[in-house]
């Protein structure tokens, strides 16, 4: 608890046996107050070790849900259990939990009601082992979506974000799709909606163990997020209705 905010990490969990137990020991437990991981049908034994961790919330899936889906069940579940303060943590190591106490101040002191947890800021992208080919695409979709979502954001496809009750509460999350596209399609609410959003600086590990896509679907990612934010844009114009906008 931070402020008297009730603050909740939640972990979308898929075959992350490697790498889940020093991500979880990295939690700053002293402010978290109850950890949901979600496992996506894996293969590997995440469930076994999530267990013996002695994380608070198990829940998993009897078949593959895809991205969008393992996140919706997890927000589900932190509004559920009364979180005031909801931080999206992979577990696979990517991110490194010890900002985690940074993003919960931003958001218990009413300052920002969502916090991204940026790699392009700085240099961490790169130094962290970013594919080069992944950097620049990440840098001309965001220039693209800061044009039609009429902000200044670093990046929109960081996996580390951070949002108060209130924000997951006013949006229809659950409307949106089941596979990656979910992040952006959830942050293209969030704009429409006038919340104010925060970045930080965050370095980033690319090894092995981490989760990524391939190519081919980190095209098709691509394409879907120049949909959204078309999408986005003509619908403020009134010239479409964008349904996960309603």
């Amino acid at each position: 608890m931070i402020y008297k905010k009730k603050v909740v990490v939640i972990m979308p969990a898929y075959n992350a046996e490697q790498t889940l137990e020093k991500t979880y020991k990295e939690i700053p437990l002293e402010i978290v107050d109850e950890v949901i991981l979600t496992d996506d049908f894996s293969s590997d034994n995440t469930v076994k070790l999530a267990k013996e961790l002695g994380i608070n919330h198990v829940i998993t899936h009897e078949k593959n849900k895809g991205y969008g889906g393992n996140q919706k069940s997890c927000y589900n579940k932190a509004l559920e259990i009364g979180a005031d303060i909801v931080i999206m943590l992979h577990p696979d190591y990517q991110y490194t939990p010890k900002l985690i106490g940074a993003m919960c101040s931003l958001m218990a002191n009413d300052v920002y009601p969502v916090v991204l947890g940026s790699r392009i800021l700085g240099t961490g992208a790169l130094k962290g082992g970013m594919p080069l080919i992944k950097f620049v695409a990440n840098r001309l979709l965001t220039f693209f979506q800061n044009i039609l979502f009429s902000q200044k954001l670093s990046e929109y496809h960081t996996g580390y974000r951070g949002f108060t009750a209130d924000v997951l509460k006013a949006i229809n999350f659950n409307i949106n799709s089941d596979d990656f596209i979910f992040d952006n399609q959830m942050l293209a609410q969030i704009v429409d909606k006038n919340f104010e959003i925060a970045e930080i600086t965050c370095p980033t590990k690319y090894f092995k163990e981490a989760s990524s896509i391939n190519l081919k679907r980190s095209a098709i990612y691509g394409l879907g997020v120049l949909k959204v934010s078309l999408y986005f844009r003509l619908h403020k114009w009134k010239i479409i209705n964008y349904k996960i906008l309603n």
